[in-house]
């Protein structure tokens, strides 16, 4: 398979090591700087750029009739308007807050637990999400749609960073050196608490997962995310 890449950070280039590991071909190694000359030569492109550039590096490839992996975040404002283009285009898209394989599991713990603590009003939902420091946006991706998750199965109804409200979730997000990423998610009451927890050791869970996500969208149409990938639906 023929990958082109999207944004060669610290991300697009464990993605490379992993995809190289796995018998692919990088024919793109694209930064902010450089054109997309070269993307025609690609079965699939992997987005892991800056919220900035998410948009045109997404609408290129579905106007090129290219499958597009993302995962970048900061920038769903815009991601019914992609959602529009590739239904309009026939193309293929996956966005992805997160990738790694273990936290799709944990997305799918987390929205199971809301379902259950919905029936017990004495418990109070918090959460947690602490990355490195070069992470530009806040909450994390993962953070919003855990978020979501329990947003969807219970009685709150958005959230918030601070002061948040009876019916908010409050995110607490923090930013250390070092750290790859850390989710945690908190029912707290007088009497106790529960948390379930996600932590990542490094970014190969991230790059594998969205490699993974790429061999799996080549030959097909459509909208999807990492529960069709992973059979989780």
């Amino acid at each position: 398979m023929k990958i082109a890449l999207l944004g060669y950070g610290k991300m697009g280039q464990v993605i490379e090591r992993i995809a190289l590991e796995r018998g692919h071909e990088i024919v793109l190694k694209k930064s902010s700087k450089d054109t997309f000359d070269g993307l025609e030569n690609a079965d699939v492109a992997i987005d892991f750029s800056v919220p900035d550039a998410a948009v045109t590096n997404i609408s290129t490839c579905l106007n090129s009739n290219m499958p597009v992996i993302s995962g970048t975040t900061g920038w769903l404002e815009n991601y019914d308007k992609m959602v529009s283009l590739c239904n309009e285009k026939q193309g293929a898209f996956i966005y992805g807050s997160n990738f790694s394989l273990g936290v799709n599991i944990f997305f799918e713990l987390n929205d199971h637990l809301a379902k259950i603590m919905a029936k017990f009003s004495q418990y109070k939902v918090e959460m947690e999400e602490i990355h490195h420091t070069q992470k530009l946006d806040a909450p994390s991706g993962t953070a919003i749609t855990l978020a979501k998750g329990i947003i969807d199965n219970s009685d709150y109804s958005s959230w918030a960073l601070e002061n948040a409200k009876d019916d908010e979730i409050l995110i607490d997000a923090k930013r250390i050196e070092g750290i790859p990423g850390t989710h945690s998610v908190f029912y707290n009451s007088e009497i106790d608490s529960i948390e379930i927890k996600h932590t990542a050791h490094n970014r190969e869970g991230f790059a594998l997962g969205a490699v993974i996500a790429a061999e799996w969208i080549v030959g097909k149409k459509g909208i999807f995310t990492m529960k069709d990938v992973l059979d989780l639906r």
